[in-house]
């Protein structure tokens, strides 16, 4: 007798532990997964061989080469299944013959069918607050986006008092809905920059914030910029809000100054409907005193009639520039301003010093108004890229930065406006908050991994909660950023570990999520951020390969198997794939899905997080029935199996 009959004349008990006389002295019944696996396959070779005459065999030594051929062609773990129980359906099992090639393909469509599905649920509103202007007019262009860095393109600001349509520009010019276009003054305050493309030029082009006139009083100002001084702001002294405000002209048009500075040409926008004013005038005499240097061109907007245009934009003739008439809302004129444009920008030509499709991940900072978000993003990025201010929703696009750490790992950060409660918002009846809220959704679903802010002193409310079941749902990567850390009173070694255990316990969808503490307004700590999200954005992709997994799912099965239903049925596991990362999914192929409680659900997800990891980052687990025409084609394969093996032992027969 051959030694793979002995193996397969022993029997085992289901985790292989009566062999020894001291059960002590083995390990725990996962350890023993494979090798009862392992065992299985020998007693289903030796079921399927029992019928066979000995006669067949000239010798033992055909017999164990047939035996090692037929273990060759099955032993792989891409190609078995593996089951929860060895019951009396055994037999019945081993008549099932599974095509690994078909359950990949599955795998991809029920991937898909779940991405399409989830993208139904968590439809994002489209934006349409002026939807008799806009309606048909603006369409995206294809164009061919080359793999030269932001950084290195020439750029194009647009200044100009606050309501002239410098938002609708900035979106015409880039091709797309970037910017929030409101028909009300003061919606733009940060500088928003997007890729711009005209011919065989392509530039930055960067929107600003309405420029005011220090002619202005502060009633004025605030009227004009449309400040709450009471949303958001009841935990803040009157005397503070009164100076955020006062403060706030000053601080966009020091975006603006910035954005000029910085920029090869410069689109001055006026207003040719309102006509010519004051502030204009004043705008037009400071670039003239101060960017005379620069090459300017004079933009007057809202023209739509050709003939009318002519005549509207004769009157800037006094600006000393030479008035274009445009219309940013429907395009015209726009083909000859970016005539004007490019004929003074330098073209840039690609290098192989530019990495074709470098994958750049995209960092959201998400969270509440008034935890500390904008302050994050200017202390990683090193200077004042938003503007900071206890006024409730200062930040209203969704600003994207592109940032390098200390290591030179490259990221896109994206700060974000506030996140209210919908009912708040809807009560307010502010429009430009709504869609603020809606951009900050659609950044979350366009990045790699979201920091989720929260205030040290402030409790975890339910709209963290809803804020995290939104990331948990997008499927992206997600850490914890605790700000404001130095607030907390009285700190000792313990503090970190309880208010951890605080966090975990109310935002327990987020438990996987690593948790940063920083204090973003003096700068410290906030470079773990980056380094957390390095980490989270790895584990995002990585992807097992199908032996690995399976053998992690069969130690997971061995541990604990599912449970028996009423009816004496149990559920039982077929096989296992990766079907796609960011987020990591796993499609699970199983007798019948209803058979797998979800408290077992959760448990092979803990066990896969256990033994592979997935730090940081939420992992999808499809169950997919396998359905009866694929058991009716495993029958067939097994009656091919048994004709195909008739045939061996005819020629074995002859051979002997």
């Amino acid at each position: 007798m051959s030694s793979l009959d002995i193996c397969a004349s022993v029997h085992f008990c289901k985790n292989c532990s009566s062999l020894s006389p001291d059960l002590k002295s083995f390990p725990s019944p996962a350890a023993f997964s494979l090798s009862t696996h392992r065992h299985r396959q020998l007693q289903l070779r030796s079921q399927f061989l029992a019928p066979l005459s000995a006669a067949h065999f000239s010798s033992e030594a055909v017999k164990d080469e047939f035996l090692a051929a037929e273990m060759a062609e099955d032993s792989g773990l891409d190609e078995e299944e593996f089951s929860s129980d060895g019951g009396d359906d055994e037999e019945e099992e081993a008549a099932e013959s599974f095509d690994v090639q078909e359950f990949e393909r599955e795998a991809k469509e029920a991937v898909k069918e779940f991405s399409d599905s989830l993208a139904r649920e968590l439809k994002i509103e489209d934006e349409v607050p002026n939807q008799k202007r806009t309606r048909g007019r603006q369409q995206p262009r294809i164009t061919t986006v080359s793999n030269i860095p932001d950084h290195l393109l020439p750029r194009v600001a647009i200044v100009g008092r606050p309501n002239v349509g410098k938002s609708a520009l900035f979106n015409r010019l880039v091709g797309g809905n970037k910017a929030i276009v409101v028909d009300e003054p003061g919606v733009t305050r940060d500088r928003l920059y997007g890729r711009g493309f005209w011919g065989e030029y392509e530039f930055m082009v960067v929107d600003t914030g309405g420029v005011l006139t220090v002619s202005k009083s502060k009633e004025d100002v605030v009227e004009e910029l449309a400040v709450s001084t009471t949303i958001g702001m009841e935990g803040i002294p009157l005397a503070s809000r009164e100076a955020a405000i006062a403060k706030m002209p000053s601080m966009i048009e020091r975006q603006a100054t910035v954005a000029v500075e910085e920029a090869s040409a410069i689109i001055f926008l006026v207003d040719g409907q309102a006509g010519l004013t004051s502030a204009d005038v004043e705008i037009a005499d400071w670039l003239r005193k101060n960017y005379s240097h620069k090459y300017v061109v004079l933009a007057v907007n809202k023209c739509e009639s050709p003939r009318k245009g002519i005549m509207q934009a004769s009157e800037f003739w006094a600006f000393g520039f030479s008035p274009l008439p445009i219309s940013a809302i429907s395009g015209s004129g726009t083909g000859e301003l970016l005539d004007s444009v490019c004929s003074h920008l330098e073209k840039i030509e690609e290098t192989e010093n530019h990495k074709a499709g470098e994958y750049i991940p995209s960092i959201a900072i998400v969270g509440r108004p008034n935890v500390g978000k904008s302050s994050i993003l200017n202390a990683l990025v090193g200077e004042d890229r938003t503007i900071v201010s206890p006024v409730s929703g200062t930040t209203r696009d969704a600003i994207d930065t592109e940032f390098t750490g200390p290591d030179g790992q490259k990221f896109r950060l994206i700060d974000t406006a506030g996140i209210r409660k919908r009912a708040a918002v809807a009560s307010s009846g502010n429009t430009t908050e709504g869609l603020s809220v809606n951009r900050a959704f659609r950044a979350i679903r366009r990045s790699d991994v979201v920091a989720l802010v929260i205030e040290a002193m402030a409790c975890i409310t339910e709209q963290d909660f809803k804020i995290a079941e939104r990331i948990e749902e997008e499927g992206k990567g997600c850490l914890i950023v605790v700000n404001k850390w130095d607030t907390i009173p009285n700190k000792n070694q313990q503090t970190a570990t309880h208010y951890e255990e605080d966090v975990r316990a109310k935002l327990r969808i987020l438990s996987w999520a690593p948790i940063v503490y920083s204090t973003a307004i003096e700068g410290n700590s906030v470079e773990r951020i980056t380094v957390a999200a390095t980490l989270v954005e790895k584990e995002r992709s990585k992807r097992l390969s199908t032996a690995t997994l399976n053998q992690v799912i069969r130690e997971a099965v061995a541990f604990k198997s599912p449970a028996k239903t009423r009816g004496g049925k149990r559920g039982r596991l077929y096989y296992c794939t990766q079907a796609a990362i960011r987020p990591p999914t796993f499609v699970f192929f199983v007798n019948d899905a209803k058979l797998f409680s979800e408290t077992y659900r959760r448990y092979m997800e803990k066990q896969l997080r256990t033994s592979v990891g997935y730090t940081g980052t939420p992992i999808r687990l499809l169950w997919r029935s396998r359905r009866k025409s694929d058991k009716d084609d495993g029958k067939d394969a097994f009656l091919a199996k048994q004709t195909s093996s008739s045939q061996v032992d005819k020629k074995l027969a002859v051979a002997t």
